[in-house]
């Protein structure tokens, strides 16, 4: 089991895959890009698919999330979703990608055991979609969530951050869009995981900002914390359901004292928290030879290190030293 000190029991593992993707997004990279890690670095399918059975069978993970970077970028994503829905117990597996590439893959990862997709989308306006992610492939992100719909990748949901003078205006279109389309739209406060360090609190789009939005077109109903769980979003139906959306306000109101989550980054390294400071290391054992039981060993002892909070309420809050692509969103 992976508890800490506040006796929060991790059962969600995020898995980054590879902290390469396919945009630029001015939230989260610059547009030369970064420093990709050599693939020496990166863990090899056969290291991940053991951590995740290692996570499963021994330490009590019942959701497994494989993120990037992007994660259909991976190669051998087909294969790891494969061989991970065939542990036992068979872990709920989900993936968090831009939709790029996936009109092409979505079949197959369902047919490999997937369950459902989270795709980023943040406008309904190609030429804005240009602009926040410095490529021309919004045609190819509405594709990929229409063939996940067809796949069976339900619920499908669509994750949208909101940028000050650039798509800010779009809450109200891209729930009834989202509505029409079967999809479930969560937006998501913007959090300071740029790698150039451009992230500022003030003038943010908060979550109250958001639901404020959505009134002046939309009445919501807050399902509550019952429904809720350990979920990061809150949620509220919409003109009485059965339509929801969600608000993840990590910045404005952390969950953090819900906190179920213990990540795996690329280069096969804990991090108890998106924003830890500290990591460790698994590769290294891995690579070593050890067995299961000392990996098992290392992981719970960093997960017994985890912090209270990730530090996000702190208006002087300082940005991680590791951009997202490397850690996994």
């Amino acid at each position: 089991m992976l508890i800490d000190t506040y006796d929060r029991v991790a059962t969600d593992l995020r898995v980054s895959l590879t902290d390469r993707c396919n945009l630029r997004c001015t939230y989260c990279m610059p547009e030369e890009g970064l420093q990709w890690l050599a693939k020496p670095d990166l863990l090899t399918d056969d290291e991940i698919v053991r951590l995740v059975r290692i996570a499963v069978t021994r330490l009590g993970i019942t959701e497994v999330r494989f993120t990037g970077g992007e994660p259909l970028l991976r190669p051998g994503l087909v294969s790891i979703v494969e061989r991970c829905a065939s542990l036992d117990p068979r872990p709920r597996m989900s993936l968090t990608t831009n939709g790029i590439g996936l009109k092409r893959t979505a079949s197959a990862l369902r047919a490999a055991g997937l369950d459902r997709v989270n795709v980023s989308l943040d406008t309904l306006r190609p030429d804005v979609f240009k602009a926040l992610t410095r490529r021309d492939r919004h045609h190819d992100v509405l594709a990929g969530l229409e063939a996940a719909r067809d796949a069976g990748l339900a619920p499908v949901k669509v994750n949208s951050v909101l940028m000050p003078g650039l798509n800010d205006d779009e809450a109200p279109d891209l729930l009834a869009w989202a509505v029409g389309h079967g999809y479930e739209l969560r937006f998501i406060e913007q959090m300071p995981l740029d790698a150039q360090h451009g992230w500022k609190r003030d003038g943010m789009i908060t979550a109250g900002d958001i639901l404020q939005s959505l009134r002046t077109r939309f009445t919501l109903t807050e399902e509550g914390d019952d429904e809720r769980g350990s979920a990061p979003a809150e949620r509220w139906l919409v003109d009485g359901g059965p339509h929801r959306v969600g608000v993840i306000a990590s910045v404005t109101r952390p969950f953090c004292r819900a906190c179920d989550r213990t990540r795996l980054t690329a280069d096969g390294q804990v991090r108890t928290c998106l924003f830890a400071r500290e990591e460790t290391d698994l590769r290294a054992a891995l690579r070593s030879d050890a067995p299961d039981e000392e990996i098992a060993r290392i992981w719970t002892l960093a997960m017994w290190g985890k912090k209270a909070g990730s530090g996000l309420d702190n208006p002087s809050f300082l940005q991680p030293d590791r951009p997202m692509s490397a850690i996994g969103g």
